[in-house]
């Protein structure tokens, strides 16, 4: 009797191990439970490189990410287009609303049928709701993106009919991310808008822009729509290398103009809800969220937030970030940042939880 006690000792870190490892595993992939026993057809995504899940692959840009040592965790280590280590939002949230776990980039000529009838992702890396911002990186801008949707629409029709398509296309749910680099790139880095506009003036410019968006999404039948606002974006570590200085602090002028036009997306997503009543149109904070891990790694279990784990993580991004790239770490998980510009996957699952996990009611 008391070997067998021992025995059972003997096994309990194991079990420990594998309980918590499941554990792991079922936060991560389990999708949220939808209020009302709603199901949703598709996710569909519209935005920058945050949600890019390929689309850059097959446009003539520099602004690319498909090779090396991008993709390293993510399925058999493959550099799929997405730019970080893994996963990236927009396959997060898919799966969050119980939809699958990969959203594919809708110009992947692998895509198939059913890939396009339960959503994929248009966003393109680079892009901004300033039609400039694309227009300087050679990406597919906000009204670019719309055309594809446009396409897509008429793809889903023709396959499933018009009444399966609108029923798509009503009950589907759309993510919008993009904005940061309006501010970090075409107005702080080039000399096209910061001598036409101030700050207050361009972002101004930029929710004016955001506003004719989501109208236009909701004319061609979105009607659960949430908008991601722009990050701490001043804290990423090329921001701060390029602005802070020689202790490389966050960029206070870059967060100021993040915060600035958060609260005129936020005033104009309040003016649609109350237009269109038939729509939901949900804010989702990311700025507060990603400054809170930036300011408290421990308590989310990263160490190093002022660099990227590509290279020496102060500057490396796209074609920067490659096979090459001296010193690129071999625990990203311990970094928010991959590169100097976009999270890790790790970064990506606790920013969605803490982003998206309370709102998912608001969806419906």
């Amino acid at each position: 009797m008391n070997s067998f006690f021992q025995m059972l000792l003997s096994l309990w870190p194991l079990v420990f191990f594998w309980c918590f490892v499941i554990s792991i595993i079922i936060q991560n992939v389990s999708a949220m439970t939808l209020p009302n026993n709603e199901t949703v057809p598709a996710v569909i995504v519209f935005g920058d490189s945050i949600v890019d899940s390929g689309n850059n692959n097959y446009i003539t840009t520099l602004i690319k990410c498909d090779f090396p040592p991008y993709g390293r965790d993510f399925t058999d280590g493959n550099p799929t287009g997405r730019f970080s280590n893994g996963l990236v939002p927009s396959d997060i949230i898919a799966a969050k609303f119980g939809v699958k776990n990969f959203l594919p980039a809708y110009l992947d000529p692998n895509t198939q049928l059913q890939d396009l009838l339960s959503g994929v992702s248009f966003a393109s890396g680079g892009a901004g709701y300033d039609p400039l911002t694309a227009e300087l990186t050679s990406v597919i801008s906000l009204s670019g993106q719309l055309d594809m949707f446009k396409e897509y629409i008429k793809k889903v029709e023709k396959a499933v009919g018009r009444n399966k398509r609108k029923i798509i296309v009503s009950k589907s749910i759309y993510i919008v991310c993009i904005g940061s680099d309006d501010i970090a790139n075409t107005y702080a880095q080039t000399p096209f808008r910061n001598v036409q506009y101030d700050i207050p003036s361009y972002t101004d410019f930029m929710a004016s822009e955001a506003s004719k968006f989501l109208q236009e999404l909701y004319g061609l039948g979105g009607r659960r729509i949430g908008v991601f606002n722009i990050p701490v974006i001043g804290c990423v570590p090329s921001q701060r290398t390029i602005s802070g200085g020689m202790l490389r602090v966050c960029s206070d002028s870059s967060n100021q103009a993040a915060k600035l036009f958060n609260s005129k997306l936020y005033s104009k997503m309040r003016v649609l809800g109350k237009m269109y009543s038939d729509a939901r149109f949900v804010y989702l904070d990311s700025y507060n969220p990603l400054m809170d891990i930036i300011q408290n790694p421990t308590k989310y279990g990263f160490n190093e937030t002022e660099k990227g784990c590509c290279g020496t993580g102060n500057i490396e991004v796209g074609i920067l970030c490659n096979p090459f790239s001296i010193n690129t770490c071999s625990n990203p998980s311990d970094y928010v940042f991959w590169d100097s510009y976009h999270p890790t996957e790790k970064t990506y699952y606790v920013l969605s939880s803490l982003v998206l996990d309370n709102k998912i009611k608001d969806f419906f």
